[in-house]
């Protein structure tokens, strides 16, 4: 079956907080990069009331697979109560662009066995 891709959007109050949500997804490979816009101006409801504020977005392109890793993490690092955790699916991209956000986002053991299974049994050479 063929990858699956997302990009998900989070936003928060500090441009210092957007950086470090950025920089962890990306240093867990749970995102092959992430893009801090902004300032942005958003208008919500919050507690009875509409609110209008100075936001940072954060944009990380990933894999499907990795959704539910990386929406963990800015949940668990996130300052809001009730952070935004989106995630759009990517419909169409350039294929070298999404081998490349698969590349960066593959788990290490997903490597391991990938490399595994490029072996060939009959080259190796047991040592005793």
């Amino acid at each position: 079956m063929a990858q699956a891709y997302v990009q998900v959007t989070t936003s928060t109050d500090e441009r210092a907080e957007a950086g470090e949500l950025a920089e962890a997804a990306v240093a867990e490979r749970l995102a092959a990069c992430a893009q801090v816009v902004g300032p942005i101006t958003s208008t919500y409801w919050w507690e009875g009331e509409i609110e209008t504020a100075q936001e940072y977005q954060v944009v990380f392109k990933t894999t499907a697979d990795r959704f539910e890793q990386l929406a963990r993490l800015i949940a668990e690092r996130h300052s809001y109560e009730t952070p935004e955790i989106i995630a759009t699916a990517i419909a169409a991209g350039s294929a070298e662009y999404l081998t490349w956000v698969s590349d960066q986002t593959a788990d290490d053991d997903e490597e391991d066995e990938d490399l595994l299974e490029s072996v060939d049994e009959d080259d190796l050479e047991i040592v005793e």
